[in-house]
């Protein structure tokens, strides 16, 4: 199974709590206006790579727990499902998911909700720009929650 990776950032803090991988996928369709990552709206750009190649770099750092971000995960979802069950079942890192998806969209999708089990945390909903606001902690607009999923 294959993702679409655009970027891997290491041991960031911009993408969660603590030390975070982050993998930034490609592929998008919200095409939010204002998005600070417009480059992964193209499902074609950056390079596949395989769940157990992503897995192994993840593994390669104890110390810092997971965000997928994008581009948005939940367009390749099955591959993020296969890569978070994996993350969870070998490692036990936090695993938070940005997508512009709400959670009752995620909830109400039998696809999209199969990866909802191996998520910790999920920033939901599309950036909006006009509710954007700069000195919020981990998202862009005030629309968008932090929906804490195993607690």
């Amino acid at each position: 199974m294959k993702i679409r990776v655009l970027d891997i950032a290491y041991e960031t803090m911009a993408d969660g709590p603590g030390l975070r991988t982050s993998i930034y996928c490609a592929g998008c369709a919200h095409h939010c206006p204002g998005c600070h990552n417009p480059q992964s709206w193209d499902f074609n750009a950056g390079n596949e790579m395989t769940v157990q190649e992503l897995l192994d770099i993840i593994k390669d750092d104890e110390f810092a727990d997971v965000t997928f971000s994008g581009g948005d995960p939940l367009y390749q979802v099955e591959a993020f499902t296969e890569l978070a069950r994996r993350i969870k079942e070998e490692t036990g890192k936090n695993i938070w998911c940005y997508t512009g998806f709400t959670y009752e969209e995620i909830q109400a999708d039998e696809r999209l909700s199969a990866i909802l089990p191996y998520l910790d945390v999920i920033v939901d909903g599309p950036f909006v720009l006009e509710l954007r606001d700069p000195y919020l902690q981990f998202r862009g607009s005030s629309n968008q929650r932090i929906i804490h999923l195993l607690e």
